[in-house]
């Protein structure tokens, strides 16, 4: 199975002021593309060659882990973000957040903390558990939730 660049819902340059068009263009166009090309060159002839990623993100180690969960991360961000955005949460989010955080801002607070000692490169998760908390955890490179069978809700 050959994998595409999933379409942005939103044009290059509609998150002004808050990222930039060359900002999507270098990470959309240039970064999450080559992880969709490097994986497309991995998988022929191997266990994963009819795989979804979320099989892959599981299953696989080395490169064929690391592209497909780069690509899995990237496209859960991307498609998080909007130009409409709301800059807080409702409904049951809201509720699932308080309960588990205390409150809103608490829980920007945590996460911008957890975003901002992350060394290196990698990924910062909100995750809901199975016990139905949401929990604030730090991937490094192409570390990604469901690999240990949690759900993820939100990223950076």
């Amino acid at each position: 199975m050959a994998f595409e660049l999933p379409k942005l819902p939103y044009s290059h340059d509609a998150l002004v002021p808050f990222i930039s068009e060359e900002t999507i263009d270098f990470h959309y166009g240039k970064h999450h593309q080559a992880y969709v090309n490097n994986l497309n060159g991995l998988i022929p002839g191997t266990e994963y060659e009819n795989a979804g990623l979320e099989e892959m993100i599981r299953k696989a180690d080395g490169g064929i882990f690391n592209n497909a969960a780069q690509i899995w991360n990237h496209t859960f961000y991307f498609e998080a973000l909007s130009k409409d955005a709301r800059k807080i949460p409702i409904g049951p989010l809201a509720e699932e957040i308080s309960h588990s955080f205390g409150s809103f801002e608490s829980f920007k607070d945590q996460f911008s903390k957890s975003a901002a000692t992350l060394f290196g490169s990698g990924w910062v998760w909100l995750v809901k558990k199975e016990e139905g908390f949401l929990q604030i955890i730090q991937e490094s490179n192409a570390g990604n939730p469901l690999r240990n069978g949690l759900q993820p809700v939100l990223t950076c």
